[in-house]
């Protein structure tokens, strides 16, 4: 039987635990709903903003270096992992997911990394890093005007062919899925209405690329904000998981405890009942 003074020493361990993981999920809990909101707001702009742009591909103005098409030589992959762990399996399933389509593709890539998880575990994917961002766990929109910069000038300076987001696509707080998604060039498609008189103000070609940078720019922040959302309910799932854990093996302890416990007091009733005999005896 083990020492009561070692098992109410794991016990006083695993609380403290729990308490960790208790902080940590009411922390991740807060990042979500804030997450969740901004996202929400995000997905219905940048729809309102591409419904504009195919209105615009309709009337023709669709001359714009960020649409245009070309055979990709090089591909860059922007990988957007956490910021840190203890969030499951969110970012090395994604890390896996990242090496098979660089493993995939037969032209030349490379990867620009948003966020700061796990620099040596990519090095090790031997995966072909050119910059790495950091982003808030509330990512704010400065923050992807600095990447959204950065991959345009990418593709109009011709480094860069075709440029695909690699994320955990949120799909629910209990699940999310690694995917893709291209984000330059751009693409809109003409939903078959008639073209339309349309007066442009100054003009078309101005508007266009005022249009297609704002969407650029929404493009990546949305998929910033869905990255974190997806890592915030992965930790806190996580950390809820090792709460339930911490309290089970509390509870487990404290019965061990018990046992330990009724043990010694049998011992010592043994030990009396036994020198009370033996006194008994001497004294017949």
């Amino acid at each position: 039987m083990k020492n009561m003074r070692a098992i109410k020493a794991r016990i006083k361990s695993v609380e403290s635990t729990r308490q960790i993981t208790r902080s940590m999920k009411t922390v991740a809990s807060s990042k979500l709903k804030k997450t969740q909101q901004a996202m929400a707001s995000m997905r219905e702009f940048a729809s309102k903003c591409y419904t504009v742009m195919n209105g615009l591909s309709v009337s023709g103005a669709v001359g714009n270096p960020l649409l245009e098409k070309r055979e990709a030589e090089k591909v860059c992959f922007v990988l957007c992992v956490g910021n840190r762990g203890l969030c499951g399996g969110y970012n090395s399933s994604l890390l896996k997911y990242a090496a098979s389509l660089s493993k995939e593709e037969t032209c030349e890539n490379f990867f620009v990394v948003c966020g700061s998880w796990g620099r040596d575990a990519i090095s090790a994917a031997k995966l072909s890093v050119r910059k790495t961002f950091e982003v808030s766990d509330v990512p704010e929109f400065v923050q992807a005007a600095e990447v959204s910069e950065y991959l345009k000038e990418l593709f109009l300076s011709h480094e860069a062919d075709r440029i695909v987001f690699v994320y955990e696509r949120f799909v629910s707080v209990l699940s999310q899925q690694p995917a893709s998604k291209v984000l330059l060039p751009m693409s809109v498609e003409n939903d078959g209405g008639e073209a339309r008189d349309v007066i442009f103000e100054p003009d078309k070609d101005g508007i266009m690329e005022q249009l297609t940078d704002m969407y650029l720019k929404n493009s990546v922040y949305s998929v910033l904000l869905e990255a974190r959302t997806g890592e915030h309910a992965a930790r806190m799932t996580a950390m809820t998981s090792a709460s339930d854990n911490t309290e089970e093996l509390i509870a487990e302890l404290q019965l061990e405890l018990n046992h330990a416990r009724q043990a010694a007091i049998t011992t010592e009733v043994s030990e009396i009942t036994g020198g009370a005999e033996a006194l008994r005896s001497a004294h017949q």
